[in-house]
């Protein structure tokens, strides 16, 4: 009987999932309003234990961000400038005036970025290695909110389910912990997604910047509505 039961609450969440469509998408009004062509990512807020954190993350937020077509500033350079300022906690540097980082830096936006879920995981019969960020841009003129989002990926999402039954899936869940911790896997799934949330591709990423032959062409997010 609990077998039968089982089985119908995994068909009820497949049901579930099966009905879950994408967010509606999002209004670009601002954005395009601003027409911003350059970005100064800060370094993250990092809300999780893990200290590599912000800088897994902090690494991957360039490419999406310059493959959309805008020009980013170096990361070693806004880190180094920063410090060269006394500012070195990401909550410090989040609290500097809009007016006064585009003075310093002559960016037109900046992307603000929280690292909410960061590492490695043991639940039971699985093992996942997890990352999610939110981030928002602001206009470093006018002070406003030109876009914000959030993504999460897992390792989870291409991980074998066939496992050889309950023990299998325990060896499997215990191996693939240590192989994930041991090896970072976060830095691979930190990548994963940063291009999720912000590559232009991507459901309500960013819009194509003055860099990319794109630029004027609407996003696929867009294109879907």
């Amino acid at each position: 009987m609990n077998v039968f039961k089982l089985a119908a609450s995994f068909m009820a969440i497949s049901l579930l999932t099966a009905c879950v469509s994408a967010p509606p998408a999002y209004d670009y009004t601002a954005f395009k309003n601003a027409a911003p062509a350059s970005v100064v990512v800060l370094p993250p807020i990092n809300n999780t234990p893990e200290v590599i954190a912000p800088y897994s993350v902090m690494s991957q937020l360039a490419r999406p961000i310059a493959e959309s077509g805008f020009y980013v500033f170096p990361v070693a350079l806004v880190d180094q400038t920063f410090k060269n300022n006394g500012l070195t906690v990401a909550e410090d540097i989040h609290a500097v005036p809009t007016t006064k980082l585009h003075e310093i830096f002559g960016a037109d936006t900046a992307l603000y970025v929280t690292i909410t879920d960061y590492g490695t995981s043991y639940v039971v019969i699985s093992s996942e290695t997890r990352v999610t960020v939110s981030a928002s841009l602001m206009d470093l003129k006018g002070n406003t909110v030109l876009w914000e989002g959030m993504a999460t990926s897992s390792s989870a999402e291409t991980q074998n389910a066939n496992s050889g039954g309950l023990v299998g899936m325990l060896v499997q869940a215990a191996v693939s912990q240590i192989f994930e911790t041991v090896t970072d896997r976060g830095f691979d799934i930190a990548a994963l997604t940063s291009n999720r949330l912000l590559s232009a591709e991507s459901h309500n990423g960013l819009l194509y910047g003055p860099r990319s032959p794109k630029y004027g062409q609407p996003t696929p997010s867009e294109s879907a509505n």
